[in-house]
């Protein structure tokens, strides 16, 4: 089962695509451009829709999603953890 999609094996987050991923659980990822699945540890509870960070991603890291800097991270964010506007804030304002 696929838990959440990655564009790139450059990216830095994945799109979780399945209600109901809780903490501990293994996650199963694709990444679509390679074609290959990667797992991840969930850190956090992480609603549908909503972001997971594939790699540890320090304090003011930018941040690609599907290959495009979606912003920089306002707080270290740890493998595994929920990436969403609570730790992620777009480089615009």
């Amino acid at each position: 089962m696929i838990h959440f999609v990655v564009h790139d094996e450059g990216d830095a987050v994945g799109v979780v695509v399945v209600e109901g991923v809780k903490s501990g659980q293994t996650l199963t990822g694709w990444i679509m451009d390679q074609d290959k699945d990667i797992q991840v540890q969930a850190k956090n509870d992480i609603p549908i829709g909503h972001k997971l960070a594939i790699k540890d991603l320090a304090n003011g890291a930018t941040v690609i999603k599907y290959g495009v800097d979606i912003g920089r991270t306002v707080a270290a964010i740890g493998k595994g953890e929920h990436a969403h506007v609570h730790n992620i804030k777009t480089k615009r304002w």
